[in-house]
């Protein structure tokens, strides 16, 4: 299951040069005959008259932000409206060759995309299963509101549903694409193939590389196409996402009949702006846009840039890079040129740009353009296209009427979306197939088989580390468990493979499973995460790995925007099996010992675990492996090597899971409560055997384990006996999530408190090295010196460190 590739000095120390592919510019040539046996009229007829759906459907957002109303319609719209007016061709000329199968991942600008990919995909889905999509879809509710609007057959019923569907989203009604949580910039219709559209710019870019990605894993038919504006370029995110799709190893080590690259395609609508900044000539140094595939891979990312004014000219290109991508000899990137007359949103007076530049744009608008080729070469009328359009503002103005009428079609009901921030749906096997992994002499299984599953070995002497075993070995056996039960489970990080994953948590998973699913990743955060987000979407499990908390603000949208938000803003209609594991560090200083976990304890839609034990190390990560809600796994740097102290049985041996938000009383007193999680509570433990030993004191040690969810019962019941708390973990004071802990016990059981409640972080300062750590992080004689101080006096105690709560006013008037 490993493999070298052997680096040979002589080769790459050799004099040469570098030749790059030509980019092909705009070499679409047109020919009535082929397009015709390409499409037939009637397709080509079609593409026209998406492109005004898209032009209709958006001058109405336009017109209602701008004057309030449409058609004679008043509506107070409140929410955004990013239009793509003058785009449409760009959009069409895509969807046009696309399947059902494929997907595309869209931007804040992508009403056209959804519009566009839904008409296609409409037409290529037989009657009888549209009319199934539609009634299983919200219990029937969305097409409740279609059937209410003319139809003559299948075909114009399925119209009525993705206008009205549509657009009801974007209006924040119930009956919305995504029950009104989506809104404009992120509505999606996944039976279409339309995934989610992203704000964030170039933030469907790592995303959708996922979902390439689950497709090549999972051997899925169909491409990913990731769809962002030209300023996306400079997101470094887009960048990995690229670096990521382009690595080697899917043609050095992955098997072949793997298949090759997944099937992503990088897509630039570049409309020469990026909201007010002009990529061309000001913010962006490529000149050509399609130039930069050269820097990702020897074939250039068969880049090319696209004519999108011409939908046929972007059918063709598509159509081609479809044919490379399914053959798994991708990714390829378009640079598609396309022109908005409209502003970045409606209250932009684009008074960056020139209005002689805007009328040359204009010239070429390609409905009209593309009209006069249709009616120049017999294929329709202008008649025709009167008709058809004065047909649509119809329709569009039932489908108006309809999404705004505020009795019969209403927003979501106050505490709803409490009820799709999270799934909460275990599952054994996400589909049937072959787990495809060898266990045959395996190396690990069977030294794990020999070890002490205690710290402490029968006659109460502690076990060697070399015999015992340890929090890692917790950690591999529940991966190796769900590898074996769910077959589209796949892990990725920096150093998961060959090295045995950071920590030596993997070791002897290289030897179990093929490359896809388990294989080292760029060092590159953001495409890490990013893919995990999409794989997951898509249809699989992910677990993706950072080797450090610190590096968590270099995937910081993506754990905060899109791996927390997207089964709530799609109102549950996805799910994120998705496992984020990330160390938390000591020894290495500032910029990589540092506890972020309250940052992840802020964002709504992110389950946070925060094992201290092997036992909770297996059992925790279980219950995180086998849900399907995005998880953010911490894990002490300094608790890898532990063996387990609590269980008088040692770690089981078969699969359990710990009880999720629970914590557990890891020591039993009367006196006192001390609280908190990770590898301080084993510094609490040693407090509370001082405080019995010399003070007479009974601490009760509870480890909450769980950051969010977190059940307040057992601790506020221990409180209720005890009358005191303090709180303590290894996360620096200001900030700590112990701070909310502390809030909540106060609003729960005020009335048990004998006294204020003490949280002992580490020092609101920089990590040090490890030699200065004990001036850093919580010490046993802070724990001490903060009940003496601030909780009850302790006979005969001399404090040795300040705790007091001058010394606390003095640190915060110094911002430390």
């Amino acid at each position: 299951m490993t493999k070298s590739l052997i680096i040979d000095p002589a080769k790459v120390r050799a004099a040469g040069r570098v030749e790059f592919p030509e980019v092909p510019i705009n070499q679409y040539v047109f020919d009535l005959n082929t397009e015709l046996e390409r499409y037939g009229a009637e397709g080509m007829v079609n593409m026209l008259h998406d492109m005004i759906v898209v032009r209709t459907f958006e001058s109405m957002l336009d017109s209602i932000k701008k004057t309030g109303e449409w058609q004679g319609i008043a509506y107070n719209h409140k929410g955004p409206a990013h239009l793509g007016i003058g785009q449409e061709s760009a959009y069409v000329g895509q969807a046009t060759v696309l399947a059902p199968e494929d997907f595309v991942f869209g931007s804040h600008r992508s009403h056209g995309e959804i519009l566009a990919k839904c008409y296609s995909a409409m037409r290529q889905i037989p009657a009888d299963q549209l009319e199934e999509i539609m009634k299983s879809f919200l219990g029937g509710e969305t097409l409740s509101f279609a059937e209410k609007i003319n139809y003559a057959n299948t075909t114009e019923l399925t119209e009525n549903f993705i206008l009205f569907g549509a657009l009801a989203e974007i209006f924040a009604r119930k009956s919305g694409f995504n029950r009104g949580l989506g809104g404009s910039m992120h509505t999606f219709f996944l039976p279409f193939g339309s995934y989610p559209n992203n704000a964030i710019v170039g933030g469907s870019a790592p995303v959708a590389n996922g979902a390439a990605l689950f497709k090549r894993i999972n051997r899925k038919p169909g491409i990913v196409v990731s769809n962002v504006g030209d300023a996306a370029l400079a997101c470094g995110p887009v960048w990995e996402a690229m670096n990521f799709a382009s690595m080697d190893q899917f043609r050095t080590l992955w098997r072949e009949e793997d298949g090759g690259y997944p099937p992503i395609l990088f897509n630039f609508f570049n409309n020469f702006y990026g909201m007010g900044g002009q990529t061309y000539g000001e913010t962006m140094g490529y000149d050509v846009l399609a130039r930069v595939g050269a820097a990702l891979n020897p074939e250039a990312m068969h880049a090319e840039r696209v004519d999108g004014i011409n939908p046929l000219a972007v059918a063709d290109a598509v159509s081609r890079k479809k044919t490379i991508l399914e053959q798994g000899r991708g990714p390829v990137l378009m640079d598609t040129i396309t022109y908005r007359f409209s502003g970045h949103s409606p209250s932009d007076a684009s008074s960056y740009r020139t209005k002689d530049e805007v009328e040359l744009w204009e010239n070429v608008d390609c409905i009209k353009e593309y009209s006069q080729l249709l009616i120049s070469n017999g294929l329709t009328t202008q008649d025709d296209i009167d008709a058809y359009t004065e047909g649509l503002t119809e329709k569009l103005t039932k489908v108006l009427q309809l999404a705004i009428d505020e009795d019969n079609c209403p927003r979501i009901a106050d505490g709803y979306i409490d009820t799709v921030m999270f799934s909460n749906t275990p599952t054994e096997k996400m589909e049937e197939g072959e787990a495809e992994i060898d266990l045959e002499a395996n190396p690990r299984v069977a030294a794990i088989a020999r070890k002490v599953r205690t710290a402490k070995d029968e006659n109460g002497k502690p076990v060697s580390k070399m015999k015992m075993y340890q929090f890692r070995d917790g950690l591999f056996e529940a991966m190796l468990h769900r590898f074996k039960e769910d077959p589209t489970m796949a892990a990725w990080g920096e150093e998961n493979r060959d090295w045995g994953g950071a920590f030596a948590v993997y070791r002897g998973l290289t030897e179990a499973l093929p490359y896809r699913r388990l294989f080292n990743s760029p060092i590159a955060e953001a495409s890490i995460v990013g893919a995990g987000v999409g794989y997951a979407m898509a249809g699989g499990r992910a677990v993706v790995e950072l080797m450090y908390c610190d590096f968590l603000g270099r995937s910081g949208d993506e754990v905060f925007n899109q791996m927390a938000k997207w089964q709530s803003m799609s109102a549950g209609l996805l799910k994120m099996p998705l496992v984020l594991r990330v160390s938390v560090g000591n020894k290495y200083g500032a910029q990589h010992s540092q506890d972020w976990s309250a940052l992840t304890a802020h964002i709504p839609g992110l389950k946070v675990y925060f094992p201290t034990t092997p036992t909770d190390a297996k059992g925790m990560l279980n219950l995180a492996l086998r849900g399907t809600d995005p998880v953010v796994f911490f894990e002490s740097q300094l608790l890898y090597d532990k063996g387990e102290e609590f269980e008088p049985g040692g770690v089981p041996e078969g699969y359990y899971e710990t009880p999720e938000g629970e914590p557990a009383i890891r020591r039993e007193g009367s006196d006192i409560t001390i609280a908190g999680y990770g590898a301080t509570m084993y510094r609490a433990l040693e407090a509370a055997e001082v405080l019995q030993e010399k003070y007479g004191m009974s601490a009760e040690v509870i480890d909450l384990r769980f950051v969010a969810p977190l059940n307040y019962d057992k601790l506020i019941a221990s409180v209720k006996k005890t009358g005191r708390l303090l709180l303590t973990s290894d996360a620096v004071e200001r900030g700590n999530f112990l701070n909310t802990v502390a809030a909540n016990v106060q609003t729960l059981a005020f009335d048990a408190l004998d006294a204020p409640i003490a949280v002992v972080g580490s020092r609101n300062g920089i990590t040090p090295g490890p030699e200065l750590e004990s001036y850093f992080f919580p010490q046993v004689e802070w724990i001490i010196d903060a009940i003496h101080e601030r909780i009850v006096p302790l006979p005969g105690h001399t404090p040795t460190s300040n705790q007091t709560e001058g010394e606390i006013a003095r640190r915060n008037r110094l911002g430390l």
